[in-house]
């Protein structure tokens, strides 16, 4: 055996593989003895309060409104047009159809095709992204400040003169069909839809999905009139922030803005929802894990309750540390990604947990998530734990707040649910200013397991029997 190593050890290649490999477990070894013991990072200082610059306000005599806040030195100026045209204003057998017009207005002006619109937008260095959501239409982006009003006459052109082609409908419903298809597909989706059916059983808000003979029905005319019936003037709130030259984007938006209709004023149908114990259970045969959601209608952010709410919703499930994720994540490992959440429209907002679960584990895991639902309606949590979920609260919303959009978004949340002036400037303070009694208070008040609705996706041969005892009752006979 020594020969057979002296002979190897006179192979140059083998002989400097070995040393670095010495060399490296020595390393190795020495690190292990001198490695100090893990220390925990010092804690973080409370987020300053956020401070917004001075806006610049003013009304089109059509009715458009205008808010404007230099934000930042960076040359970028963001626009945003929003507009109160959303599927709220969709009826029963025209699910989608909103949607379909706001696809259509990307395709082009009556001034300039959909590729010319893009190559302008490019050119000025910047992006245009038009969307709906449930009670607002948007379109905007940002481009360099240099470009500000140019861009804000080409937003104008967009949403004024939308050229809305007959000849791209097919196409863009055919999109349509497939995308909803794909989506429906998904258990979370099936669990969102029969969530979003029970609680708004006759509102806009729970129509997620058209039919297909819907979809295939719609015609140009039809969107031509939801267009004409939900876009103008009056309807729309135009933003700016960023750094730009105000006199010359006040002219731009003045020459743009000032010819467009009127239109009709917002209108809004709030749901009258109430929260009920139910359970359904929708069959996905064989599937691996169980999809849960848990929740009920509750206070909406005009709402002066909705400061400790949010924080409420923090502790329990909608941080990564907070206790329903600790619980079934952390210590049982019965999923990866628990959450909870606050979903919010127009006067109207509604609790949910949701999780994916392994499908043995399906009743425990109910069981978990109600255990800690009435442990905060029980007790307040402790000032350290509320401190640092407060902390966490507030930096998220600083952070919010760092870029021109977002400055924007926060201004269209507070005009939307009527939060006053001071929203933006004092929520940090509010955050902080919420108490542990009222944690557990408003917790108590609006997170009532009696009234929640209970909807499972997963395999009904195997998880029909544990999850049964929820039906009815508080907490599953807990």
């Amino acid at each position: 055996m020594r020969k057979f190593l002296e002979k190897k050890m006179k192979n140059p290649l083998l002989r400097t593989a070995l040393a670095a490999v010495t060399a490296l477990a020595l390393t190795v070894g020495a690190f292990a003895q001198a490695a100090p013991a893990k220390q925990a990072p010092p804690p973080g200082g409370k987020p300053k309060p956020f401070a917004v610059p001075a806006a610049q306000t003013f009304s089109l005599p059509n009715g458009l409104k205008v808010t404007m806040v230099p934000y930042g030195d960076v040359p970028k100026v963001a626009v945003l047009a929003v507009i109160e045209a959303g599927n709220i204003n969709e009826t029963a057998d025209t699910v989608w159809l909103g949607d379909l017009t706001v696809s259509l207005l990307k395709e082009g002006t009556q001034k300039r095709s959909s590729a010319q619109v893009d190559e302008a937008v490019a050119g000025m260095g910047g992006t245009l992204t038009i969307g709906m959501g449930a009670d607002q239409s948007t379109a905007g982006g940002e481009v360099l400040s240099e470009f500000g009003p140019d861009y804000v006459k080409l937003i104008a052109e967009v949403i004024q003169q939308p050229l809305l082609p007959a000849s791209e409908i097919d196409r863009l419903k055919a999109d349509m069909l497939r995308n909803m298809t794909i989506n429906r597909s998904t258990p979370q989706s099936q669990a969102n839809e029969a969530f979003r059916k029970i609680l708004y059983p006759d509102h806009p808000y729970g129509r997620i999905y058209p039919t297909e003979a819907m979809v295939k029905g719609y015609t140009i005319d039809m969107v031509k009139k939801f267009y004409d019936d939900n876009f103008g003037a009056a309807r729309t709130h135009l933003y700016v922030a960023g750094k730009f030259d105000a006199a010359a984007m006040r002219k731009a938006i003045t020459d743009s803005f000032s010819g467009w209709k009127k239109g009709a004023d917002p209108a809004r149908t709030p749901p009258k929802t109430a929260g009920k114990r139910m359970l359904q259970l929708i069959d996905r045969p064989n599937a691996p894990q169980s999809t849960l959601y848990i929740g009920l209608p509750i206070t909406d952010p005009s709402n002066p309750d909705f400061m400790p709410v949010r924080v409420m919703n923090a502790i329990l499930g909608g941080s990564f540390g907070s206790r329903i994720t600790s619980n079934i994540r952390e210590k049982k490992g019965y999923t990866y990604s628990p959450s909870s959440q606050l979903s919010i429209r127009y006067r109207d907002t509604y609790w949910i947990e949701t999780a994916d679960v392994t499908t043995a584990v399906t009743g425990p895991s109910l069981k978990e998530i109600f255990y800690e639902i009435d442990r905060l309606r029980t007790e307040p949590p402790s000032q350290d734990e509320l401190d640092g979920i407060k902390n966490y609260l507030a930096g998220i919303f600083v952070l919010q707040n760092s870029t021109r959009m977002g400055v924007i978004n926060q201004l269209n949340f507070r005009n939307l649910h009527g939060l006053g002036a001071d929203y933006l400037t004092t929520y940090v303070q509010k955050i902080h200013a919420v108490t542990p009694q009222q944690v557990q208070e408003v917790a108590k008040k609006y997170i009532d397991p009696a009234h929640m609705t209970i909807v499972v996706v997963g395999d009904k041969s195997k998880i029909a029997e544990q999850i049964a005892p929820y039906e009815k009752g508080s907490s599953g006979g807990n």
